[in-house]
């Protein structure tokens, strides 16, 4: 099936491009969602006359994309959770909590984006990435961290770990 690009797709194309993709592709998922359409004689002549409109539109969402992108590098998002034997989670950290809390920080990302590589049930730091459009992939980090040390300060935590390190060095 050939089809004439809306929008940019990864993987796949720019805006414009006349591409040939499998029928159940086109006709289930790229047409459906406005991101292309058949490739018609009469379909390229009105794709030539709302070119402009929709580069003008992928332009400003880009723009925004690229604001959150800028927001984003470096961004460190801390999640506490309550945490079993080996630093193990109860439960673990969804796309769905990370965006929530992305959120409230006043970073507006979709949760559906957000990139995990698999699931986070374990204490640590991980970086994730978020798709925002096909070209802006930034990478922020997060930190999960145990609730119990969490409500203690930094301070706090900061000297429970020397402790620990004490311990483990007086023991060998």
């Amino acid at each position: 099936m050939k089809i004439i690009l809306r929008a940019d797709v990864e993987n796949l194309g720019h805006l414009g491009d006349l591409v040939e993709v499998a029928a159940g592709y086109g006709r289930n998922f790229l047409i459906p969602q406005d991101f292309a359409m058949l490739a018609t004689p009469a379909n390229l002549r009105t794709f030539e006359l709302e070119r402009r409109k929709l580069q003008t539109r992928m332009d400003e969402f880009r723009g925004i994309a690229s604001a959150i992108a800028a927001k984003l590098e470096g961004f460190v998002l801390t999640i506490s959770m309550r945490v079993g034997e080996n630093d193990k989670l109860y439960g673990s950290v969804t796309t769905s909590m990370i965006g929530d809390l992305l959120n409230e920080q006043g970073i507006e990302v979709d949760r559906h984006h957000i990139l995990l590589d698999g699931p986070i049930r374990t204490l640590g730091t991980y970086d994730l990435r978020i798709r925002l459009h096909a070209d802006i992939i930034p990478t922020f980090t997060v930190k999960i961290v145990s609730e119990d040390r969490s409500h203690l300060g930094e301070e706090a935590a900061k000297e429970e770990v020397k402790e620990e390190e004490v311990k483990e060095e007086s023991a060998e």
